[in-house]
């Protein structure tokens, strides 16, 4: 195939599986079913039964990547939409998503060093827990793995919207805000959307985790080149 060729086949491909996986979970609304994991499941059997080699379809699908460092600016919308009530709550909201952030970056170190992992392998995990761009950004800076990165920042968010809501009912925690909070935090996009179906409050506090989590992490990158 010519370079066009290959270029509109893995685009048509990519849109596809996407777009099909979309469907499911909105058919079923299971969390396993997220697009992000379902998605990329099927595309990677595409890629083998079509013979496509990785090299290939990740200088084709470029745009994709471009268009994923773009979408950090959209992570603004959300925080400015609801500033009237993170001027109401920020005390709350520091003091949680700081929290959160914190334990999730402390848990991958304690983690890595207890099993020996290696230290490309921990700065790929230490980002985990923020949203995709973000999350690439850091463990570059870190000298993580990329896809190491992407995969276990979909594990890491799936698992948190199957646990989660669970943990929540068996705790006894009721509040809006605090379960928002900690949706958006610990599984970024998919916790915020998640949040949505319990309430406006518990989505729009979502939203804002989800938006402040990466900016925090951000921050404490200097910080984070001590545990590598």
């Amino acid at each position: 195939m010519t370079e066009f060729s290959d270029l509109l086949f893995c685009l048509i491909l990519t849109i596809s599986t996407y777009l099909l996986s979309l469907l499911l979970y909105q058919k079923w609304l299971k969390p396993w079913l997220n697009p992000l994991f379902t998605a990329s499941t099927l595309l990677v059997v595409l890629l083998f039964l079509f013979q496509v080699p990785v090299d290939t379809y990740r200088d084709t699908s470029s745009l994709f990547s471009h268009l994923l460092q773009l979408a950090v600016v959209s992570l603004a919308v959300p925080l400015y939409k609801q500033w009237g009530l993170v001027k109401k709550n920020y005390k709350k909201i520091i003091t949680g998503v700081l929290a959160g952030t914190t334990f999730g970056v402390l848990a991958v170190v304690v983690l890595a060093h207890f099993f020996h992992l290696q230290q490309q392998l921990l700065a790929s995990l230490i980002p985990r827990s923020v949203t995709i761009p973000v999350a690439l950004t850091i463990s570059n800076e870190l000298g993580g793995i990329n896809s190491i990165t992407i995969l276990f920042v979909v594990i890491s968010a799936l698992m948190s919207v199957w646990i989660g809501p669970k943990l929540f009912i068996h705790l006894g925690i009721h509040s809006k805000s605090a379960k928002g909070l900690a949706m958006g935090t610990s599984a970024q996009m998919i916790g915020a959307n998640h949040s949505l179906f319990w309430g406006e409050e518990e989505g729009a506090m979502g939203s804002v985790a989800m938006t402040i989590s990466p900016l925090m992490l951000s921050l404490g990158l200097p910080l984070l080149t001590v545990f590598i």
